[in-house]
């Protein structure tokens, strides 16, 4: 028998409390420097605002009216309590900055493992992120180290870092720099310690198989290594200088644009043989192995842990709502990486996807009959992704490039093509077939077409920004108004007669 002689409405029905969860970690998570001089008082609230929702769910036997509206309230209350909690130990996890154990301008060495691939940059060194384990000073003083700690290359080490890849330990020699937002490590020599494991190994090796298939004298293999494995060393810098300068720099991030090309061609692959929900259960486990292999990249993993939930939508074991799979991506992502949630790449990928799922299909719905559908989900798309990362953007990088919304009305779509040629381009050489001319001749034309919008867009200006909270104070005032133009019309629609 139910506690509620009244009928209450089943929690997996509600589609707000993992978004509800997300936003109570994302507040404790960014807010933590400034909530923990409380930390004495926030356990005991914590644990009296639990009880006291509970108390009040229990108190719903008593209603007669609006017990659906109280319950729901309710439970987002709990959600985004044990989100606040969660949130903050996960922030404790993150070490902020690196903590070298030695004072940073008697360092003279550093040992770590690499987290993630070495680059290489136009001037000819490596970037690259350690993970520190140990510091070292002059008079053989060695300390145990924390965190993680950007490391400048120089050139004549980065092909051999790239053989080893990630995960391998290395030892640098070199010095400490402050940076402004945190320290540095140029090295001036760098020493291979430990090999990687071998399924990283594998993967290296893997990787740099696959990137061979890009190399010269291929004209558009710089950007194909960009777009599919997130690889941008072989990227024209002039090329890429024109994507930031187009607003369009973020097609260059691995993401969710990514994987759904790479879906949609694995969907038309195998969607008839084996069916939806065994297509899509392949195309998980594919997709865990494209993340492995191209790098845990903090929007990719977003990207991949969506997909993947998806997928168990499709199976029957969740219910599919988009806002609800974002929250419960964000939950899972900073509970596992939490150091990834003071990453820019991982703050503007949420954003951006919030954005498209609120703003953008409010927008949608004001161009549906007014647009052809493709021009306005496009359209919509650009138009939440960038209002509601327009603060961020301007924060971190002092201008904004509006011209970036009318650019990926065309430079997205391209894009999408050249993946799919580029991934059918990849495929045809393993194969002595006549095909690969055929393809490389179209991926060019493409590349060139690409080449030339891109450039185009970059030249109209943006507008700097000295200050973002104008910014945020204007992308609120623009999201009511939105909101209050998508009532009016949804008024106005319902105003029309029926042609019945």
């Amino acid at each position: 028998m139910s506690v509620f002689p009244v009928q209450i409405p089943e929690v997996k029905n509600l589609p707000m409390p993992p978004l509800s969860c997300a936003l109570g970690m994302a507040v404790s998570y960014y807010t933590y420097p400034e909530i923990i001089v409380f930390g004495q008082y926030l356990i005991p609230l914590i644990l009296f605002i639990l009880v006291i929702s509970v108390c009040f769910l229990r108190v719903l036997r008593y209603l007669e009216a609006s017990h659906r509206t109280v319950y729901k309230s309710g439970i987002l209350l709990i959600a985004f309590t044990v989100g606040f909690s969660i949130g903050m130990a996960s922030r404790r996890t993150v070490v902020s900055p690196p903590q070298p154990g030695l004072m940073p301008e008697r360092i003279n060495g550093v040992s770590g493992i690499l987290r993630e691939d070495p680059r290489s940059l136009q001037s000819g060194s490596g970037l690259g992120i350690l993970k520190l384990k140990h510091s070292t000073a002059q008079g053989g003083i060695r300390v145990s180290a924390r965190g993680n700690v950007t490391v400048f290359f120089p050139s004549g080490s980065i092909p051999r870092l790239k053989e080893f890849g990630r995960g391998c330990e290395i030892y640098a020699e070199g010095v400490f720099t402050d940076s402004g937002r945190s320290p540095l490590f140029r090295a001036t020599s760098v020493h291979v310690v430990k090999a990687a494991p071998p399924i990283e190994q594998f993967r290296t090796s893997l990787r740099s198989k696959l990137l061979e298939r890009f190399r010269e004298p291929l004209v558009w293999g710089g950007l194909a290594s960009a777009l599919l494995l997130g690889v941008r060393d072989d990227l024209e810098i002039n090329l890429l200088t024109d994507f930031r300068n187009s607003g369009c720099a973020h097609i260059l991030a691995l993401s969710g644009m990514h994987l759904a090309v790479i879906s949609a061609v694995l969907a038309f692959l195998f969607m008839r043989p084996l069916g939806l929900r065994r297509s899509s259960l392949l195309g998980a486990v594919f997709i865990v192995i494209y993340v492995f292999v191209a790098g845990s990249q903090p929007s990719l993993v977003r990207s991949a842990i969506m997909y993947i939930i998806g997928a168990l939508c499709v199976c029957g074991f969740l219910k599919r709502k988009a806002l609800s799979l974002l929250g419960m991506a964000f939950i899972i992502q900073l509970i596992f990486q939490s150091d990834t949630g003071i990453s820019l790449s991982f703050i503007l990928s949420y954003l951006a996807l919030l954005g498209i799922l609120t703003i953008g299909e409010t927008f949608h719905d004001l161009f549906r009959g007014r647009l052809p559908e493709v021009l306005s989900r496009i359209l919509s798309t650009s138009l939440g992704a960038f209002i509601l990362t327009m603060p961020v953007v301007a924060y971190y990088f002092g201008s904004i490039k509006p011209v970036g919304i009318i650019a990926g009305l065309l430079v997205i779509p391209l894009s999408s093509l050249f993946m799919i040629l580029a991934l059918t381009a990849l495929a045809l050489s393993f194969l002595p077939l006549p095909l690969w001319i055929f393809f490389d001749l179209v991926l060019t034309g493409v590349y060139r077409l690409l080449e030339l919008l891109v450039s185009q867009a970059g030249r109209v200006p943006g507008f700097s920004v000295s200050n973002p909270v104008p910014v945020l104070v204007f992308t609120i005032l623009f999201w009511l108004l939105i909101l209050f133009l998508k009532k009016l019309d949804h008024a106005h629609r319902n105003s029309v007669a029926s042609f019945d």
